[in-house]
């Protein structure tokens, strides 16, 4: 049996930001300068990315700040 490879990325530039009938699109750059994008789809996205979950990622950024 074989193992599931998982993708681990890093998106580092967010140079572009896309939404078009039920996709969402974000390209930049990953963490080795090359370009790469990564697609949603829109309802599913806007359904987990609700206010706390934008609340909660703020309150993290600020503690990272906070640190440096």
């Amino acid at each position: 049996m074989k193992e599931e490879e998982i993708i681990h990325k890093r998106m580092n530039d967010i140079n572009t930001f896309q939404a078009h009938e039920d996709e969402l699109c974000l390209r930049g750059t990953d963490e080795y300068g090359q370009d790469f994008t990564i697609w949603f789809d829109s309802y599913d996205f806007l359904k987990w990315i609700d206010k706390e979950q934008i609340e909660y990622i703020k309150e993290q950024l600020t503690k990272y700040i906070k640190t440096k």
